[in-house]
């Protein structure tokens, strides 16, 4: 037992850093009312929680370098700790954003790569499939005690005491950390500050676009940002697009500056050689699918049995309860098939069934919820996410030396908060046009007078928030509709929540299908804990 006590303590470390992308969704309606704010503003501090943690975590692995694993694990978790504490403290939605979305972002920057690396460093052969197996599994369980610990604690306490109970974990996991055991040396290596910036700004503008693109418009202006009352739409197009573009130019500006730091003898900020190995492309693109869907199912769900349904925070969980239970389950029994079946074969099952519970899901949601099938949905969408959580961490770290862990253990915390930061953006973006469209769209095809209609347009001018379904006919009422109209709203809103829901659904169903092109290089057989792919002669290729 005592050789795993390394891989529990990082385990703990990697429970809290996946633990907060979770376990807000849950508390949505109750931090929106506490701190007088919004969904959509929710919405941001979610995704530039994630963003933060992709835009520099490149940076935060090479520091792993220059520090020592160890000693930048350990910083990490004390900036954390600084981030959970403000968050817990936060009396407003900026001061949230500060501490959750940015310094506990950098904090798990350093974090992340540090507990890939110092599994790799500390454990060879089956010890390491076993212990990247264990780290899934933990993150696994995180994604799905997150939704029972925040429903329970928002609802009985505050949603402020998870950040709380997060500072003490992080204090323990300082007090334990001397028992982890780093045999890499420090290294002197000069960090190129151009790279840091071309990656952090190519991936902030393309998410950013992304999230903006329910309020902008995907490509025609729909609510642009005006200066002195002039909207900002270049050659009448939305600024979506310009933002993805410009993101996309400054990362294969990235690329080539790296390529540039190798051929005059600096270090680059990241080996983008790496990318020629199939197993490595194939393992972090199955990987950033994984999380962009995750995130996705946590923040519609919750939003959906919240606001559409009214359950409050605790119900929320106990709804996403069977996803938790077989999320855990599934990682250990994927950590157990790895010793008869290939990580591709276990992949790809996980893959299918993930699309499976999507079209199951799918079927279940209306303003009645029907319980069983969405049950049986959240239960199989929690063994596929956790097959996959027991197979791609040790596909990455094996497609490579022992030198190169700290750098692909970077491009893994990447590529997963890229992913989950795409996830939320997107399905965001789809959750709230379908849910303008609809509304709007129900409106006008109504027998409500015209008067009415022509009101409720203009107050969407800005856009459609989403708000409980309860609360619509009371504000309709106070907004100086009659009782029969605001009820005949409220009954066209909800209709339009379920729509909404279900057009991002078909969304989540659409990236789950298209991951499967993904795994085409996932190995095929597993040989004393190294997965090797089908191919030799392609594997000494790439």
């Amino acid at each position: 037992m005592k050789k795993w006590n390394i891989v529990i303590i990082l385990g703990l470390a990697q429970f809290v850093m996946v633990l907060d992308s979770t376990v807000m969704n849950v508390s949505i309606s109750k931090v929106v009312t506490d701190l007088d704010t919004t969904v959509a503003a929710m919405q941001s501090a979610i995704t530039f929680y994630t963003l933060t943690m992709a835009a520099v975590m490149l940076l935060g692995a090479k520091f792993g370098d220059i520090w020592g694993r160890r000693r930048a694990f350990v910083v990490g978790c004390i900036v954390y700790g600084c981030g959970s504490l403000l968050t817990g403290l936060a009396p407003n939605i900026v001061v949230l954003f500060l501490g959750w979305s940015v310094i506990e972002g950098l904090g798990a920057v350093l974090v992340i790569p540090a507990i890939a690396a110092l599994i790799a460093d500390n454990y060879h052969d089956r010890d390491r499939v076993t212990a990247y197996a264990i780290i899934g599994a933990v993150s696994g369980g995180a994604v799905a005690a997150g939704p029972l610990i925040g429903g329970f604690v928002t609802t009985y306490f505050s949603w402020r005491y998870v950040f709380f109970g997060e500072v003490l974990i992080m204090i323990v996991v300082l007090m334990l950390s001397r028992l982890v055991t780093d045999n890499s040396a420090p290294q002197k290596i000069r960090v190129d500050v151009l790279s840091v910036l071309l990656s952090a700004a190519g991936l902030v503008a393309i998410v950013f676009g992304m999230l903006q693109s329910k309020v902008w418009g995907w490509v025609l202006p729909l609510h642009p940002p005006q200066v002195n009352g002039v909207p900002i739409e270049p050659l009448g197009l939305s600024l979506v697009p310009y933002f993805i573009v410009a993101g996309g130019v400054l990362l294969w500006a990235f690329f080539v500056r790296q390529r540039h730091l190798i051929a005059v003898g600096r270090p680059p900020l990241l080996q983008v050689s790496m990318f020629r190995i199939a197993q490595l492309r194939a393992g972090l693109s199955v990987l950033a699918a994984q999380y962009a869907i995750t995130a996705a199912i946590f923040f519609m769900i919750p939003v959906y049995l919240q606001m559409t349904l009214g359950l409050d925070a605790l119900s929320t969980g106990l709804k996403i309860f069977p996803l938790s239970i077989s999320l855990i389950l599934f990682s250990i029994v994927g950590t157990r098939l790895s010793a008869v079946w290939s990580p591709r074969r276990i992949v790809r099952l996980g893959q299918f069934i993930l699309v499976a519970s999507a079209i199951l899901l799918l079927g279940s949601v209306s303003l009645e919820l029907k319980g069983w099938l969405f049950a049986a949905g959240m239960f199989f969408a929690g063994s596929a996410l956790g097959l996959l959580a027991s197979q791609l961490g040790n596909v990455n770290m094996s497609s490579v030396s022992e030198d190169k862990t700290s750098e692909v253990g970077g491009l893994q915390g990447v590529l997963q908060n890229l992913g989950s930061s795409l996830g939320t953006a997107l399905i965001g973006s789809v959750l709230i046009a379908s849910l303008a469209s609809g509304f709007l769209g129900g409106v006008q095809s109504s027998d409500l007078p015209s008067s009415v209609k022509t009101q409720v347009n203009t107050l969407s001018q800005s856009g459609v928030e989403i708000i409980p379904v309860s609360q619509v006919a009371g504000i309709a009422e106070k907004a100086g509709l009659s009782s029969s109209e605001g009820d005949q709203l409220a009954s066209i809103y909800g209709d339009s929540q379920v729509s909404a829901l279900r057009a991002s659904l078909v969304a989540v169903i659409v990236l789950a299908i298209v991951s499967l092109l993904f795994s085409k290089n996932i190995p095929t057989q597993i040989v004393a804990g190294k997965p090797k792919v089908a191919s030799r002669r392609r594997a000494g290729r790439e």
